[in-house]
């Protein structure tokens, strides 16, 4: 569990350095928003993926990316010390996020 915070928070710092559009004040705005954000998958994504499930089923699951870049996005809109510019950046950053809890669940 740990493991994966903490890459998920190393996935956060190293988008906010590569992808334009995302910036993280400090180390302890992005563990604020790694813990917000799993809260958020865990509470919101499954509501959201209820509601989005013909698209889900008609895309082939992958509409689950913009679920996830949605909530990503959402977050930074209330998260003090964390923004994002636009849609694509918080595509791609919710990718490098997801890439991240993947690897983490594989060290877990």
């Amino acid at each position: 569990m740990f493991i994966r915070l903490a890459l998920i928070i190393l996935a956060l710092l190293a988008a906010e350095r590569w992808i334009p559009g995302i910036d993280v004040e400090s180390f302890y705005t992005a563990l604020i928003v790694a813990i917000l954000l799993g809260l958020a998958n865990i509470t919101i994504k499954p509501l959201l993926t209820i509601l989005t499930l013909p698209i889900h089923l008609v895309t082939f699951g992958l509409s689950a990316f913009l679920v996830n870049a949605g909530i990503f996005w959402f977050l930074s809109t209330f998260i003090e010390g964390f923004s994002v510019a636009g849609f694509i950046p918080a595509l791609l950053g919710s990718l490098a996020i997801s890439l991240a809890g993947a690897l983490g669940s594989r060290l877990d």
